[in-house]
């Protein structure tokens, strides 16, 4: 998997662990899109991307779908 090569922004405080959970369960960020736009979310690479990178605000309903599919906690 590849590394980050923009530090982390202070937008959200998901998206560090996002991407690690993610990255853990061995799962690709394009297939990660994929599952959380069967959920009815709607983003693309760019955004999702933000989101990990905490450079964007992660909205309530993409938390839940992240910990959803990650099998954890929103909290």
């Amino acid at each position: 998997m590849k590394t980050r090569k923009k530090q982390y922004g202070n937008c959200n405080v998901i998206g560090k662990n996002a991407e690690k959970f993610r990255k853990e369960q061995g799962i690709k960020q394009k297939d990660f899109i994929a599952k959380l736009q069967l959920m009815g979310v709607d983003v693309n690479p760019t955004s999702y991307s933000k989101l990990e990178g905490q450079l964007r605000i992660a909205t309530d309903k993409e938390v839940f779908a992240i910990a959803k599919i990650l099998k954890i906690s929103p909290e």
